[in-house]
């Protein structure tokens, strides 16, 4: 099955050559060390005793004040301690030296409507850019609320923090030493900014996941992890504990330092303390703006939503608390329709706007205070497999983006095959007209609102890698441009995952048979294609199937270049991996995740007798007996 994407954004580039050959499509550095220091001084003398100045360079993945370990390093180096000492320990008693917020929009990797991957998608699209944007802003606004600022910047990150050390540098009397503190990821940019660090001490602190990979208990820690995910949980539940949250820094922590402005201005970079870049200044054309300048009115995400913290937290207060949504999560998280069925943390989780810490800890305080139950459970379980696609990814480096997976090019494993990539196929499923209406409608969302439920990931994966038969890796592609919540780890691994490039079981998804179990009324896709609202449930999910009578008393003709398509796959033929020895079947999946979500309903009927999506289909039935709860603990 394919695995959910609770993701993390990534902003680097991509080592792909021509397609056929076995080449990643992006570089992940495996072993990053988390000290990256060149300990040099500055240009202008030979270090002095002048303080240094203590840069926090905001990730694209770590947008937060509260439990950022990374931010926490950056002040505590700005008050002298050392570096061996844990993150959070009592730092020595001195006045803070300030610290210098920076944040980058790299538009010559990830911005713009140009900048695109070797197989063709923008590597951003102006919908999560422009999320993005409102993020950086939130996290300015708290930071100004608390006595400091944000320099945002437009360029490339190496380049931006070379020209703050060199203008350190020239705004100081006798040589000043930059460090420059951010959130250890596993690819590539930091090894860039690391070769152009010859000017400033570099240092990078984990952050991202509930579990630090250093107390994973196996052995080699990261390294050592298992390949499938139950045995990788069984162990860290058993013996591994969540740690607990950091506290926001305090004001006089978070200060800039006395000159922030003087370095920022002799910088000689396109940044400042009050410049905030739009879609336009990023490179979107004024036809990607056009395109992201309204909310579809019929999206799954909550009303109102922008990018940042303050929203995040928001959110997860509302759902959790307010709403008192927590202890039914397992039983609703599989809907199609509505910002409620699932908790929609995903697309701040994937910026960093919201710690995973946090929402494990809010789910263990609801517990405590109102009831513990396998829903409760359930979110921490879907956090896990976000750590889990992390390490996974750490693990495997560049492999999670060949198109033999992590099974490597000479293996013989049954799932190997070769791709197809017929270009006006490819494109077919990317605008929801393979004439399977499931299928077609979750890949309609996706466009128009950057949102896709779980169940339709898991349905639209196995659809387009093994009925379709197309290389996995321009599916992977394509959500990386289009999803709102996209992070490199969950994404890439979840693509390779479903499509048996891990050498894990290759879950078939029965389109037919899923749409029956998940949307059994029609109406998700009745909502998302509308050229199908009034044929009759009997064929809504297999309208190939009437009679030209019928679509004349319905008002839609199907097949070749009639209102809607005819199934672009023929729907009574086995795929060839299947008889090939590849396992499958339903595809009743495993209901785990990141984005949460995706199940239609059966329940009860509508003023059209039509059965609404109420979240409680009867394939759900048959997996709540097969998904155990597990357990968490925490330090």
């Amino acid at each position: 099955m394919m695995p959910r994407g609770l993701l993390l954004l990534s902003v680097l580039p991509r080592s792909l050559s021509a397609l056929p050959s076995f080449v990643p499509a992006r570089s992940i550095g495996i072993g990053t060390a988390r000290s990256l220091s060149t300990s040099l001084s500055m240009a202008n003398g030979n270090g002095g005793d002048a303080r240094p100045l203590n840069v926090h360079w905001f990730r694209q993945t770590d947008l937060r004040l509260h439990d950022n370990p990374a931010l926490c390093r950056t002040v505590e180096l700005s008050l002298g301690k050392a570096k061996k000492q844990p993150v959070g320990a009592a730092p020595p008693k001195a006045p803070p030296a300030g610290i210098l917020p920076v944040f980058v929009f790299d538009t010559t990797r990830l911005y713009g409507s140009d900048v695109r991957s070797e197989l063709g998608c923008q590597k951003c699209g102006p919908r999560r850019a422009q999320f993005v944007l409102e993020a950086v802003a939130d996290l300015r606004s708290n930071l100004e609320k608390r006595g400091s600022g944000l320099v945002v910047a437009v360029g490339q990150p190496e380049t931006v923090l070379a020209g703050l050390a060199k203008a350190a540098g020239q705004s100081a009397k006798e040589g000043v030493k930059m460090n420059v503190v951010c959130q250890e990821e596993v690819c590539s940019e930091e090894l860039a900014v690391d070769k152009a660090g010859s000017k400033f001490n570099f240092e990078t602190v984990w952050g991202s996941t509930m579990y630090d990979p250093d107390s994973l208990p196996f052995d080699g820690d990261v390294n050592g992890i298992p390949d499938t995910f139950t045995p990788f949980r069984n162990k860290v539940e058993k013996n591994c504990q969540i740690g607990t949250p950091l506290e926001v820094p305090s004001e006089a922590e978070l200060k800039l330092p006395t000159n922030a402005k003087s370095i920022v201005g002799e910088s000689q970079c396109k940044a400042s303390l009050d410049y905030m870049p739009t879609l336009a200044d990023l490179g979107y054309s004024a036809e990607d703006i056009a395109s992201v300048s309204t909310v579809d009115a019929r999206t799954a995400m909550p009303a109102n939503y922008c990018g940042g913290e303050t929203f995040a937290l928001a959110r997860v207060k509302d759902y959790i608390w307010t709403k008192d949504l927590l202890k039914v999560y397992f039983d609703t998280r599989n809907g199609m329709i509505g910002s409620d069925y699932s908790t929609k943390f995903a697309p701040w989780l994937a910026l960093g706007n919201v710690s995973p810490r946090h929402i494990a800890r809010e789910c263990r305080r609801y517990e405590e205070m109102r009831v513990a139950n396998k829903s409760t459970y359930w979110v921490v379980f879907e956090l896990l497999w976000r750590d889990y696609f992390k390490f996974f990814a750490k693990k495997h480096g560049d492999r999670i983006f060949y198109p033999s997976g992590t099974m490597g090019a000479k293996s013989s494993h049954v799932n190997k095959r070769k791709w197809g990539m017929d270009p006006k196929r490819i494109q077919a499923w990317k605008d929801g007209m393979t004439g399977y209406p499931l299928v077609d409608a979750n890949m309609r969302e996706l466009a128009a609102t950057g949102f896709m439920s779980n169940r339709g990931r898991q349905n639209v994966c196995s659809f387009f890698t093994i009925d379709m038969n197309m290389d996995w890796r321009f599916g992977g592609d394509y959500f990386e441009e289009t999803l709102l919540d996209y992070d490199v780890h969950s994404n890439w691994g979840n693509w390779a995952s479903g499509a048996g490039m891990t050498g894990g079981r290759l879950n078939r998804f029965n389109i037919v048979k899923q749409s029956k179990d998940y949307d059994f009324g029609g109406d998700y896709v009745r909502l998302w294609c509308p050229e199908l609202k009034n044929v009759p449930d009997k064929y809504v999910h297999e309208p190939w199937k009437m009679s030209e009578a019928l679509m004349e008393e319905c008002g839609v003709k199907v097949g070749p270049g009639r209102d809607y398509p005819s199934p672009i796959v023929d729907p009574g033929v086995q795929p060839k991996i299947m008889n090939s020895g590849g396992q499958g079947g339903g595809g009743r999946g495993r209901g785990r995740g990141g984005k949460q979500g995706g199940r239609g309903g059966r329940g009860n009927r509508n003023n059209n007798g039509r059965a609404r999506n109420n979240n409680n289909p009867r394939g759900q039935r048959q997996e709540m007996k097969s998904l155990k709860q597990g357990s968490y603990q925490f330090e």
